[in-house]
């Protein structure tokens, strides 16, 4: 059996940058939530309560990158990485229920809009803007190397368009007097969170779900296995994702002794699996005859087989 293993973990530097950008949006938030209520703009609430997930996500993130760094111990053999994953699914939930929340309370205002105080939603608007570049700047060298990191950056950015529409919404109404505009600004606001919503969801499911992690053919890979000089058959090929950063394999490999010998085919098995696929951690059972549950892959093959421990 061969075993390699990588652990992909973000940087202490994009520690840092999730502890400022949460520092940020979260005195940011409590400035909206005020000035919401004081200048009876809907719109400015639901940019806060977007800001509010903004804070969720990051301070889970944080937690997560901290919790993930515990030591692999006797009852949890693969660490603690799947809280990301977990905090992730958490915070895709979250999401959905301010978007349900901002809807319903547009609903209510729709047919008597309360009258918004521009000049003080444009002056708070603009500097949610500020902090949301800022923090879309710490965030971005990290987005890419984690599933929370990026839900959090995503988080940010659709915060950012919502101040947008928050500016914009202000500038219509003071030059046109229509309050209504703050409502459907705040629908608006409020339905473009919901597809991204699902689709983090959806990520993060498929990772609880031990599906094929993204961006992974397992036809392909497998095809890939067969074509490797010496192999006979690739079955109970299994791929699952502990984390976002972390994918694994195990599978049987049956291969032909008269032409390969095991240590070999092991490590072109390896080799393929991390330059290709950029798969490390693996569990490969190797067999100079396919056993009994790979038979259908190779029916000429016999029942009896060895198993090769390298």
């Amino acid at each position: 059996m061969g075993n390699s293993s990588g652990h992909t973990l973000p940087a202490a530097g994009k520690e840092t940058a999730l502890r400022y950008a949460l520092m940020l949006t979260g005195g940011f938030m409590l400035a909206e939530v005020i000035g919401g209520v004081m200048l009876n703009s809907l719109a400015l609430l639901s940019d806060a309560a977007h800001m509010f997930t903004d804070v969720a996500a990051l301070a889970i993130a944080l937690a997560a990158i901290r919790v993930g760094r515990r030591a692999v111990d006797d009852k949890r053999t693969f660490g603690y990485h799947r809280f990301e994953i977990l905090a992730a699914a958490f915070n895709a939930l979250l999401l959905f229920g301010v978007a349900a929340y901002i809807l319903y309370e547009a609903w209510q205002r729709w047919s008597n809009p309360p009258a918004v105080q521009t000049t003080g939603v444009l002056v708070i608007a603009v500097l949610g803007a500020i902090v949301n570049l800022v923090s879309m700047r710490l965030l971005s060298s990290g987005k890419d190397s984690s599933l929370n990191i990026k839900g959090a950056y995503l988080e940010v950015w659709s915060d950012l368009l919502g101040s947008i529409g928050v500016i914009v919404g202000a500038l219509v109404i003071r030059f046109t007097g229509w309050n209504w505009v703050d409502t459907v600004i705040a629908v608006a606001i409020g339905l473009w969170v919901l597809p991204r919503t699902w689709i983090l969801l959806k990520e993060t499911l498929n990772i609880l779900l031990e599906g094929v992690p993204e961006g992974i053919d397992l036809p392909q890979l497998k095809q890939a296995l067969l074509d490797l000089p010496g192999v006979v058959s690739v079955h109970e090929l299994h791929v699952w994702a502990v984390s976002s950063a972390k994918t694994s394999l195990s599978a049987h490999v049956a291969y032909d002794p008269q032409t390969a010998n095991p240590g070999a085919i092991l490590e072109v098995v390896n080799q393929l699996l991390e330059k290709q696929f950029e798969i490390t951690h693996t569990t490969i059972q190797l067999e100079a005859e396919v056993c009994g549950k790979g038979v259908a892959d190779a029916p000429s093959a016999g029942a009896d087989h060895w198993k090769a421990t390298v």
